[in-house]
């Protein structure tokens, strides 16, 4: 029988049950293929690949017989051919294990392959949010968070806006970003302005 890593989660993708009051949205995971292109390069590896081999057989095609040129270049072939489908499955198990969540309050990224964690971004601590759009559909949204909250780069990675160290919380490679995005804007907006009443404590001096 199948089995499932997170049947332990009340909600899929969150740790627990949302609060009273919170709905969720939208919940979304990255494209495979899409997050392979993007966070690991296997297009621009196997051109590495196929540009080695390319040079290998130029080399030494005036050397030997073809056959014996086409047989020293394949070691290049299979090497690049292993090394891309281990991106791929790196890709992939790192798409199955994500869980990108958008609430009426919250972005919610459950994320780690390995090592497990959910990130909870209230609306109220994210600055601003970048949308990277793809032709095909996908996109990257990037999240700039208010005040002195870091989070590690290594750790979050792939999940956060490639080549920013100064760490960005980023939904990767998922499909039908424009409409994510319009989500998320509109949720944000929605919560951002309702009034927060914040008790003052300080003892109000007689007159």
């Amino acid at each position: 029988m199948p089995h499932d890593d997170f049947a332990v989660e009340p909600v899929p993708g969150l740790p627990e049950r949302p609060p009273e009051g919170e709905v969720i949205l939208w919940q979304g995971r990255p494209h495979w293929w899409a997050l392979a292109k993007s966070s690991v390069s296997v297009l621009w590896v196997a051109g590495y690949f196929a540009v080695l081999t390319i040079w290998r057989f130029v080399s030494v095609v005036d050397l030997m017989p073809l056959d014996l040129a086409i047989a020293a270049s394949l070691p290049f072939v299979i090497l690049g051919a292993v090394t891309c489908a281990l991106l791929v499955v790196f890709a992939v198990i790192q798409a199955r294990s994500t869980m990108y969540t958008l609430t009426n309050r919250r972005v919610a990224m459950r994320i780690g392959a390995a090592l497990t964690m959910t990130l909870n971004l209230p609306y109220t601590k994210i600055d601003s949010a970048d949308l990277d759009l793809r032709k095909d559909g996908t996109g990257t949204i990037a999240l700039t968070l208010q005040g002195p909250v870091r989070f590690s780069y290594l750790l979050c990675w792939p999940h956060v806006r490639p080549w920013h160290f100064h760490t960005q919380p980023a939904l990767r490679c998922i499909p039908d970003a424009a409409n994510v995005a319009r989500i998320l804007a509109d949720a944000a907006e929605a919560r951002v302005s309702i009034p927060r009443v914040e008790r003052d404590l300080k003892p109000i001096a007689a007159e």
